[in-house]
């Protein structure tokens, strides 16, 4: 052997090795491309998505749950066999014309029996959603049938509690409100009309939602500016600046029974000014007296190249304007001591995005730092603070403002025309909403049960008025097949029966008598039982079979069904999740557990 080894050269040892190598590649990929996978990495664009939705159909346990938890949302997918890096190796597709219904043709790609259409074509044709998405260095194709959410019951529910899912509700930054009234301290709507308006619906979430924020929220950081004490609790000192011709003085008012901070500062000068330089929060709130016309303004350094923007409260009655770098609010006339509490973040979006439309331009400008607060003309400022958030400010201007703007009648008129859809007559200025007044009850119940002021009480027993009266007679109450009552979102004629607004109707009647006690609550417990059982009758008509209704127009009107879209269908399934622990009936679970089938794809039976 020894022998034998030393006749072979070196570099014919090597040329073999080589050789052998190369042989081992060749056959390791010949059995790697008998195993290549379902589709290949390296495809792009169209490609990809048409093999993904492919793939995501054929494959149900790649679809993504909507009660997957967030870690195991970022789990990474399993790799197919046959990949190679971004490398497919030996599979290939064929292109194919796929006629639709004898219509018309998409292209689309072959392999073998398996034909893939472009997913672009399927989420239009089918209704369905779907993006690819990177998760720890992998792509993976994320296929849903519905894009809205169902949210865990907090059982049971009380009238004192978060309002359903209303804590993940942010009224103020919808493109359809115009601003936050300086005035008023809630929204006004544009969604019927670019000049803006109260819209009862609208005040009353703002109200729950805040509230509810506030249950589930930590409590926020609170920065003292000002106290017009001696010595600040936070130990800073207070900075301020009074230019000539202005004054600034600490003298006690009798009236707060504290000192407070008075200033003098004509409208044609600086203003008095206290340096804020906050970066981290950006609510503001201040008590505040004016003795003649004037201003508290705040300068904001923003995210547009660093440029300071000021945001103006004057005390007279204009809405809104916006010029230059300067954003105006009117506060009212402010003659006795009131506490003004603004989101700097809202009021500045909306000031900028000012527009003659129904929507609020999209603005991507945000403030970076409350540089200062400037006073002009003559009055008294106490408690400057700067913190997180002021959700409890936001709850009260809501039920402060329905009791001040509740009629006669009992009942919030919606100050703008409505007309619901063809065949519908259009419902003029002035007309009632039952969901209005369940929401807002809703509202006060809880504003009174945290105060036990019976101003809030009085105000939410008067709002069942509406409900007893049909809508000829400007009420909210319909009758379905002269038997069912129906308390109707928009009392039209012929009746429409939103689903949806009747289901909230009737959670501000639930809340009213529970609070309210057996004498005071019963006309409230009376409705709501009889609503009750119009909703357990009428229940199986808002159903599909695949998803839901939001009204009956078909069966008033004959036309075709107005089918609710997937965030009105999960709206009506959380509904019922609440009434569910309000209710032992078992349909409000049966059809709890259906109609999130349908969220996946589910459907009835057919024969």
């Amino acid at each position: 052997m020894r022998c034998l080894a030393a006749r072979v050269n070196y570099k014919t040892l090597i040329v073999i090795c080589a050789l052998f190598t190369l042989v081992m590649v060749l056959l390791w990929n010949r059995c790697s491309s008998d195993r290549a996978g379902p589709f290949p990495r390296s495809l792009a664009g169209p490609e990809r998505r048409a093999a993904a939705a492919a793939a995501s159909e054929s494959d149900p346990g790649r679809q993504q749950s909507e009660e997957a938890s967030p870690q195991e949302q970022q789990k990474a997918p399993p790799v197919a066999g046959g990949f190679n890096g971004n490398k497919a190796l030996g599979l290939k597709y064929e292109e194919i014309d796929c006629l639709i219904n004898d219509e018309h043709t998409v292209k689309g790609r072959r392999e073998g029996n398996e034909v893939f259409l472009p997913f672009s074509w399927v989420e239009k044709y089918f209704e369905v959603y779907g993006k690819i998405a990177q998760y720890d260095g992998y792509d993976r194709f994320e296929f849903s049938h519905s894009y809205s959410k169902v949210y865990t019951q907090r059982a049971p529910y009380h009238p004192d509690g978060v309002f359903m899912s209303f804590e993940g509700y942010n009224v103020e930054v919808r493109d359809r409100v115009k601003c936050i009234s300086g005035v008023e301290g809630v929204p006004l709507s544009t969604q019927w009309g670019p000049q803006g308006y109260f819209y009862p619906i609208q005040i009353a979430q703002y109200g729950l939602s805040h509230y509810s924020k506030n249950l589930t929220e930590k409590p926020p950081h609170i920065e003292v500016y000002e106290t017009a004490e001696e010595k600040d609790k936070t130990g800073r000192s207070v900075d301020w600046t009074v230019p000539k011709g202005c004054s600034l003085s600490t003298v006690l008012d009798k009236a707060k029974f504290t000192s407070v901070k008075q200033f003098v500062a004509p409208e044609n000068t600086e203003g008095v000014s206290l340096q804020l330089g906050n970066t981290r929060d950006f609510i503001i709130s201040f008590d505040l007296k004016f003795v003649t016309n004037g201003s508290v303004s705040v300068v904001l350094e923003t995210t547009e190249k660093n440029q300071l923007f000021t945001v103006h409260y004057v005390s007279n009655t204009q809405l809104i304007a916006f010029k230059d770098r300067d954003i105006y609010y009117g506060i009212g006339p402010r003659t006795s001591w009131s506490t003004l509490t603004r989101d700097l973040v809202t009021d500045l979006r909306k000031g900028v995005g000012l527009s003659n439309t129904k929507a609020v331009k999209q603005t991507k400008i945000m403030p970076k730092r409350v540089v200062r607060l400037v006073a002009k003309g003559r009055g008294f400022l106490d408690n400057v603070t700067i913190s997180a958030t002021a959700h409890m400010a936001a709850f009260f201007a809501a039920s402060n403002w329905l009791v001040r703007n509740q009629d006669e009648r009992g009942g919030w008129p919606i100050m703008v025309t409505r007309k619901l859809g063809e065949g519908f007559k259009s419902l003029d200025p002035g007309w009632y909403s039952a969901m209005a007044q369940g929401q807002a009850i809703s509202t006060l119940v809880r504003a009174y049960l945290l105060t036990k002021d019976h101003a809030f009480l009085s105000s939410a027993l008067r709002a069942t008025a509406p409900y007893k009266l049909p809508s000829e007679q400007r009420g909210v109450k319909a009758v379905f097949m002269n038997r069912h009552d129906w308390y109707e979102e928009y009392p039209t004629s012929p009746s429409s029966f939103v689903l949806n607004g009747f289901m909230y109707s009737l959670i501000g009647l639930y809340d009213l008598k529970e609070t309210a006690g057996e004498k005071l609550g019963k006309e409230a417990r009376v409705l709501y039982e009889r609503g009750m059982e119009s909703l357990k009758a009428m229940l199986p008509l808002y159903d599909t079979g695949s998803g839901t209704i939001y009204d009956l127009r078909h069966f008033m009107l004959g036309t075709a069904p107005n089918l609710a879209r997937w965030d009105y269908h999960t709206t009506h399934i959380n509904q019922l999740q609440l009434l569910s622990t309000i209710d032992e009936s078992p349909i409000f679970k049966e059809f709890v557990k259906r109609w999130k089938s349908y969220l996946r794809g589910g459907r009835a039976k057919h024969n």
